[in-house]
């Protein structure tokens, strides 16, 4: 590759191979180079692939970043800044992705739930996570992370353990001498009957423009519940790329609720695998693109044993020049007989600069389902603009109502309930006031 994204890649990474965390560890260091040569050979993706039809990245192309932050230790992030309402169990905080044991707690951890940092693992058994570091990855960013990834999160939960506490993971970005690029990778694990409350924050502590990649490969073994929440804020400047991997056995069941609303650029690539007969994946998000924002989520649900069961329902809003892409797909195998899958995403374009593009796609390969996918893409209905403005509303309050309205029914059943208000509050300080509008 020629772009000086790719060349600062290569000229940093044998530098930085060695001092990674598990570079003694023969097989770790000869995967990790089996990533970095693959992602040298084939590079970014291009919007010609259609994976990344609607996301360009020849402007990242021709950024450079360093590699890592020295520094991290001594960057600031408030305390308020993690204070999460209903929130206040065992936490693994992350600064331009370091792990920064000064702001985590992990002592006293409740029975059943192991919680550490990914790089102290594979420092003392690099061989527990082999399967993550070995497997084989085909997206460019799930290369580059798997090659340079030097922290992260391991978390498991024991059979039958049910963790009563919400655990938060926080990945904040901070200001530093230049554009910085971390790498970091969680690997959670739920045994037979386990139940976790899983909260991610992705926030902003200063102005940055940084790269992170952050890879969750995510296993649930038979019965296990997982509730994972995630509120994405990062910086403006910030560009943030994610794939959480969901791997479900036999009566399992995820419930995902995601609000993303911050960064130049993301994209967050959620996969999920029914492996089991009777597991159960449901999704609920919102995304918000304002000013010339870019956000994008990618759904890939794969139904693979009988009478499986996915509902994804997602709502898209749109301001200024922001961009919004939703790609849903669903798939149901041959011999996933049984399985019951829907996805719906409706979403609104509050400007005439606004674009929102979206691409349901089902496939079934089996006999006996229920299936349904559908998407909209619209602006707010002027009957209900003039009920409300009859009423005596005026016309922005009007507006931000109806909007949050929309926005509502994404997150309505988002637990624990302080949790769900502070991610309505947030998303209503994110949408536009609409001062816009000379009408009081």
């Amino acid at each position: 590759m020629s772009n000086a994204f790719a060349l600062a890649v290569g000229k940093t990474a044998d530098a930085a191979l060695p001092r990674l965390p598990g570079a003694g560890v023969a097989w770790l260091g000869a995967a990790r180079h089996a990533h970095l040569a693959a992602f040298l050979r084939d590079g970014l993706p291009s919007a010609r692939g259609e994976a990344w039809k609607y996301t360009s990245l020849r402007a990242l192309e021709q950024r450079v970043f360093a590699l890592g932050d020295a520094d991290a230790a001594t960057r600031t992030v408030e305390a308020q800044m993690l204070a999460l309402p209903g929130v206040d169990g065992p936490r693994l905080v992350f600064v331009n992705g370091a792990f920064r044991a000064d702001l985590s707690c992990i002592d006293d951890l409740p029975e059943g739930l192991e919680l550490q940092p990914l790089a102290r693992v594979l420092a003392r058994d690099a061989e527990s996570l082999r399967a993550t570091f070995a497997a084989t990855a085909t997206d460019a960013f799930d290369r580059l992370n798997a090659a340079l990834a030097g922290d992260g999160v391991v978390l498991r939960v024991a059979a039958g353990a049910r963790i009563a506490v919400p655990v938060q993971l926080a990945y904040f970005g901070a200001p530093a001498a230049g554009d910085l690029a971390w790498h970091d990778r969680a690997v959670i694990e739920l045994g037979d009957g386990a139940e976790l409350t899983l909260v991610e924050q992705h926030g902003d502590a200063g102005p940055h423009a940084h790269l992170g990649t952050l890879v969750s490969d995510i296993r649930l073994q038979r019965g296990a519940r997982l509730h994972w929440d995630v509120l994405q804020e990062a910086g403006p400047g910030a560009t943030l790329i994610r794939r959480s991997a969901f791997r479900l056995a036999a009566d399992a069941a995820v419930t995902l609720h995601a609000l993303e609303l911050g960064g130049a650029l993301t994209r967050h690539a959620i996969t999920a695998e029914l492996e089991g007969a009777r597991a159960r994946f449901v999704t609920r998000g919102v995304f918000a693109p304002g000013g010339r924002q870019h956000l994008e989520t990618r759904l890939d649900i794969r139904h693979l044993a009988r009478d499986t069961a996915s509902d994804a329902l997602w709502r898209g809003v749109a301001d200024g020049r922001g961009r919004g892409v939703l790609h849903g797909a669903i798939t149901i195998e041959a011999g996933a007989d049984g399985a019951a899958a829907q996805l719906g995403n409706k979403n609104l374009l509050l400007s005439e600069q606004a674009e929102i593009d979206t691409q349901p796609v089902l496939e079934i390969h089996a006999d006996e389902v229920k299936a349904s996918h559908g998407a909209t893409v619209g602006q707010l209905d002027e009957r209900a603009l003039f009920y409300l403005r009859s009423r005596g509303l005026p016309l922005e309050q009007a507006r931000a109502l109806l909007t949050s309205a929309f926005c509502r029914a994404a997150l309505d059943r988002l637990d624990p309930v302080p949790l769900r208000e502070h991610f309505a509050v947030r998303l209503a300080r994110h949408l536009p006031r609409l001062a816009g509008d000379s009408e009081a």
